[in-house]
Formats: C-alpha cells, sequence, structure tokens
C-alpha cells in the first residue's frame, strides 16, 4: 500500500487509541444561526428542477407494489441492503436487527468497534440510518399526490434526537453520513413547501447537516489516504454540493471549493484509462456512476463546470459497463465486492439492473441512445431533470433488430477485463494486474450468460463481517469460476480487508477466426505457495454453438491436487453438458457438492458446486449448453 498509506494508518490509530481525536470531534457543539425557511424558499440554489407534471405514470401493478412498500416502512420495516426486510422500531437507530445487539448512543463514535460477534456486522445499523429508503416515499407521493412530509421529517428529526454529535455507531462512517446529509437535501428540496418545515426545525436540520460535514471534512483524509475508493468520492462530493446548494452555512466557500477539486481528483485517479474502476467490482463501480450523475447535473444547473477529466472518466464508465451488461435483463455480473449499495433508488428496477442508472449518466452526458429506453429509466431521468434524446428521429418508432448478430470482442487491458457477446451468448473473463488493493481472490473468473440467463456466475459476497467461513468462502478463490491448488486461494488472506501476494496478470489476448474467438491469459498466482507459480488459461468459445472450452495450466508443477470449480445457475444444471481431460487425456470425474450463492448482501441461498480435480499440471473442460 506504500509508505504514505502506511504513516498515515500508524498517525491516524495513534491519535484515535489515545483519545486525541476527540478534541476534533466534539460532542457538545454551538448552535448556528441561519436564515428563516420563506427566505430559503426564495432563494434556494437549483437542485434537479423537478418538472412533476412531467413525470412518467405508474402501472396499477406498480403502484400497488409501492404502496405496499410505504405500508411496511410506516410499520418499522426496512429493506435492507435491495434484499430482505427487517422490523426496526421507528425511532430506533441503533439497533442491528440481524443479532439483536444495541449500540450505546452515548459512546464516542471513536470507541466504537465496527465489528465483533456480539455485535455482527455495523452496516445492519447503518443501513436505516442512510435515509435511502426515503425515495419510496418521495416517489409514491409523487405518483399519488400525497403528502407524508411529517413522516419523513419526523424521521429527521428523530435520528437527530438520539443521535448526539459524533457519538454512537452512525458516526464512525464518513460515507453514511455524507450519503445521510444528501439524501436529506432531496427532502428539503422535495417538501420545501410542507407546513412541517417551520424556521425552528428548518435551523435544527441544517445545525445537524453543519456539524455532520464538519465531520466529514475533518476526517477527509481518512478516505483520501487509507480507503481511497468510493468513500472518497461519495465524501468529496458531499462536501462540494454542501458548499454549493447551501452558500450561506458557515464553511460553505471553503467546502465547495475543496469538495470539488477533490472529487475531480479522486475520478481522474480511482476511474482507469479504460473506464475500469479501482474497486473490481460492479455493484461499486454503479455507485461511483450514481454520484458522478448527481455531480455533473447539479453542477451544470448551478451555473458551474467540472473539470475534462469528470466527463472524460463518465464517459469511459458508460462504456465498460455497457460492454459487460446483459443486454436483455440490464445485470452485469455479480463480480466484485458487493455490498448492496444503490444510494438513490428512483424507480422499480430491478436492484441488479442497471440500466436506469446507466441510462441517467448517458443522459447527463447529452449521449442520444440507438433505441427506447424503458420506463424505469424514464423514471430515473425525470428526478435528474433529464430528458433522452435519441441518435435517429425514427429510433423510438422502429427498431430493426438484426437476427443474425455478428460477434463482439472486447477488451479492457488496464483493468483486465474481456468479453464476447454473439446472438444468445456473454462471456465475461477477468485477466488483471492490482496497483490498487483487490478484495476478491478471483484472477481468470468465467462468466456465462444465455439469453439474459446468469448460467456459470459468481457467487458474490454476502457479507463483509462474516464467520472466517464465509469469509473464505464469498472472498477466495473457490467461490469464483476459476482454479485452486489444493484449498490455497490465489493470494494470502490478511485481515478484514486486506490480501497480501496480489495476483497479476503477466499476459492477456483476445482474438477471432472464422469458427471460434480465443481467450489467452496467464497471470502470477499462488505465489504465497511457490513464488514461481503461474496459472494460465485459453477459453475457446465456438461461434456456431453455445460450446466452450477452458484449458487451466499451473506451472511448474506442486504436490497438491488442482481444481476447477464451477457454479452452474441451479435451473440450468440439467441443459449443461461438461466434461474434462487431464494433461494425459484421461477423463476426470465431476465431484458435486453443494455451496452458496449470494445476489443480495447479507442473504445466501445453498446452490449446486461441481469442479475437477487432477494431480497433473492441467484440466481441460469443454461445456455444451442446450438452449431453453
Amino acid at each position: 500500500m506504500g509508505l504514505r498509506y502506511t504513516m498515515f494508518r500508524l498517525a491516524h490509530e495513534l491519535k484515535k487509541r489515545t483519545g486525541l481525536f476527540k478534541a476534533n470531534f466534539p460532542t457538545r457543539v454551538d448552535s448556528i444561526h441561519f436564515p428563516g425557511i420563506n427566505d430559503w424558499r426564495k432563494n434556494a440554489r437549483p437542485f434537479f428542477n423537478w418538472q412533476r407534471e412531467s413525470q412518467p405514470q405508474l402501472s396499477r401493478i406498480s403502484l400497488v407494489h409501492l404502496k405496499n412498500k410505504i405500508g411496511k416502512l410506516k410499520n418499522g420495516e426496512i429493506c435492507y441492503f435491495s434484499g430482505d426486510y427487517h422490523k426496526v422500531p421507528l425511532n430506533d437507530w441503533h439497533l442491528n436487527p440481524s443479532t439483536g445487539f444495541t449500540y450505546l448512543r452515548d459512546k464516542h463514535w471513536t470507541e466504537i468497534s465496527d465489528f465483533n460477534p456480539e455485535q455482527g456486522d455495523i452496516k445492519y445499523v447503518w443501513e436505516k440510518a442512510r435515509f435511502s429508503w426515503i425515495y419510496d416515499i418521495i416517489r409514491y407521493d409523487q405518483h399519488t399526490n400525497s403528502d407524508s412530509s411529517r413522516f419523513v421529517f419526523d424521521s429527521i428529526d428523530s435520528f437527530i434526537a438520539q443521535n448526539p454529535m459524533n457519538q454512537g455507531p452512525n458516526y464512525v462512517c464518513s460515507q453514511e453520513i455524507s450519503l445521510r446529509v444528501l439524501n436529506w437535501f432531496f427532502v428539503l428540496y422535495y417538501y420545501k413547501d410542507s407546513n412541517v418545515l417551520d424556521d425552528k426545525f428548518f435551523a435544527k436540520i441544517l445545525n445537524s447537516i453543519y456539524w455532520q460535514m464538519d465531520h466529514v471534512y475533518k476526517n477527509i483524509h481518512f478516505s483520501r489516504i487509507a480507503v481511497r475508493n468510493n468513500h472518497a468520492i461519495t465524501e468529496t462530493l458531499a462536501l462540494y454540493l454542501t458548499g454549493l446548494l447551501f452558500p450561506f452555512i458557515k464553511d460553505a466557500k471553503k467546502w465547495q471549493t475543496k469538495g470539488k477539486h477533490w472529487f475531480e481528483q479522486e475520478i481522474e485517479y480511482q476511474v482507469y484509462e479504460d473506464g475500469t474502476y479501482l474497486q473490481f467490482s460492479m455493484n461499486y463501480h454503479r455507485v461511483v456512476v450514481q454520484l458522478m450523475t448527481w455531480a455533473i447535473v447539479l453542477s451544470e444547473q448551478n451555473g458551474e463546470q467540472l473539470s475534462a477529466d469528470v466527463y472524460d472518466g463518465a464517459k469511459k464508465c458508460l462504456k465498460f459497463l455497457r460492454a459487460c451488461q446483459d443486454e436483455k435483463s440490464g445485470h452485469l455480473p455479480n463480480y466484485g465486492a458487493n455490498d448492496g449499495a444503490l444510494f438513490f433508488p428512483l424507480s422499480d428496477a430491478e436492484y441488479r439492473d442497471y440500466r436506469p442508472q446507466l441510462d441517467a449518466l448517458q443522459a447527463a452526458l447529452k449521449i442520444p441512445f440507438e433505441k427506447p429506453i424503458s420506463q424505469n429509466s424514464l423514471e430515473e431521468l425525470s428526478w435528474h431533470s433529464l430528458t433522452p434524446t435519441y441518435s435517429k428521429a425514427e429510433s423510438h418508432k422502429h427498431i430493426n433488430e438484426s437476427t443474425d448478430k455478428p460477434v463482439i470482442i472486447k477488451s479492457f487491458n488496464i483493468g483486465g477485463y474481456y468479453t464476447i457477446r454473439d446472438q444468445h451468448s456473454f462471456t465475461f473473463i477477468r485477466c488483471g494486474s492490482h496497483k490498487d488493493r483487490p478484495s476478491q481472490a478471483d484472477n481468470l473468473h468465467l462468466d456465462i450468460w444465455i439469453n439474459g440467463e446468469n448460467v456459470f456466475r459468481d457467487a458474490g459476497t454476502y457479507k463483509y463481517n462474516a464467520t472466517p467461513e464465509n469469509i473464505k468462502l464469498f472472498f477466495g478463490t473457490r467461490s469464483h469460476n476459476t482454479l485452486m491448488i489444493g484449498d490455497y486461494d490465489q493470494m494470502l488472506k490478511g485481515p478484514r480487508f486486506v490480501w497480501f501476494n496480489w495476483t497479476q496478470s503477466l499476459s492477456s489476448k483476445l482474438n477471432e477466426d472464422e469458427n471460434s474467438t480465443v481467450f489467452d491469459g496467464k497471470v502470477a498466482a499462488f505465489q504465497h505457495v511457490n513464488k514461481k507459480i503461474t496459472h494460465q488459461r485459453t477459453v475457446t468459445k465456438d461461434k456456431n454453438q453455445l460450446q466452450w472450452e477452458i484449458t487451466d495450466t499451473v506451472l511448474p508443477n506442486v504436490a497438491l491436487p488442482l481444481r476447477q470449480f464451477w457454479h452452474p445457475h441451479p435451473d440450468w444444471v440439467e441443459r449443461i453438458g461438461i466434461n474434462a481431460l487431464d494433461q494425459d487425456g484421461k477423463a476426470l470425474d465431476l465431484h458435486v457438492s453443494q455451496s452458496w450463492y449470494s445476489s443480495c448482501y447479507g442473504e445466501k441461498d445453498e446452490v449446486p458446486e461441481w469442479y475437477f480435480e487432477t494431480q497433473g499440471s492441467s484440466i481441460r473442460t469443454q461445456i455444451t449448453i442446450k438452449e431453453v
């Protein structure tokens, strides 16, 4: 991680453990005077400039579904990580519903551990306090001409009362603070004419916003140096927008100027030149997409221009994610760390459907669409005050879909991603180097999709704070469609999010001939087993049928078995033909066992796991899939 990182972490931990941080993050803060609510209503800076009458109408089924979600919310049932619901008392902001543990509300945030077995995963506390659930209420009010401002503002009032400044678990993470503030901005603007919002309550909210952002500003270098991922992008954007939207707030100019500069720096650093992302995660890449969309739209509406690096990075992100997206479902591979983050859920789209967020960024960049976008995307755009344009005047009326699509191959060599797309299938391969911290030991993973369904898939993430067995499975090599040596992962696992002996790509190329498309890649891996080990994988996709041949070779040969793992979708097991040969051409037995798959954070389903094993140095596998 480098000397700068190491020295910063040492100093940070020293200040935290000796109590020096407490002086910078006081629990007793002064009340600041703000303009009255009517003055703000009259002079409020632009915020998405909603044209409420132009919002697309929801179907009756969608309205019923949304109404049911609102009923659950008002009964204290929160959807966690876009998956399961958990019931938490409305005014309880410190309960972990997965363990029943309640955090102390009067304990300084520097004294709170973000994980121990008794507490469980602190993200279960942060999820409610993030306030992303308010978008369902706002959408319902918009589509039914209702007014739930009393409930929403009572929730904010409850949070402020139950979370004294810099105390309790909801001040441990500056990104969570930043998201809460951004979501409160949305609430303030949407309900700015509500009778609930009087001078006294408006001042209370702004005081809370100020001191929360004061916390973020004072701790910003932890995210910019020690973390350096989507946390830093979120926090710098929140500082910028706080100053931009509320110029009368104390420190606004400083936060706006520095926040904008830091945000631009983070985008330039974190988005690679080919549009891939330093966290090697599809879901976190979407997080950045949403944040860039907010940044671009709100800066332009307020007469500012972000750096060319932001626009360039946004366009490249869009190109990469489109290349990795299944066109039928809108899903992307369940690849990399995935904590269920969808900061601003502004449509009915299923959580794994990336189309609304990618379409919103495309519209913000003023890139025309080649064909009509979905109703979910239209709603997403409308909340961002965006309107789609089309490359051809009649493209939204007549779509000429070819019945014989050519094979499209794409290589993203910096991030290390390779895709093969034809009429019925999509193949995704990872073969990359790491100059930034990897989160999972998954090099040379292979995804296969058929007509919108993920047939061979990544098992997901499950939880960041879980049992050692679950951490090893979901973060390790076994839950990916790639190779292990004995029980060894490709890298050596360290504490928490740390891996040692990062895998590195040695070579990679994607070519095609008349009958097939061939990927060939080699990585240095398993360096904690033998520093000379290389793993080479060749994937050959037949152009005329749903058939793949995968050859894995590990050199030098080691006195441990090679295990090639496969994670088929349970619904496709009967339609998959798979066999393998060892280095001498001898057939290998297919071992079938049970494993786990996690589509949403905190959830896992029992699924089949397949693997081939050999004492030799290579395995050659043929996969044939029958269409539905």
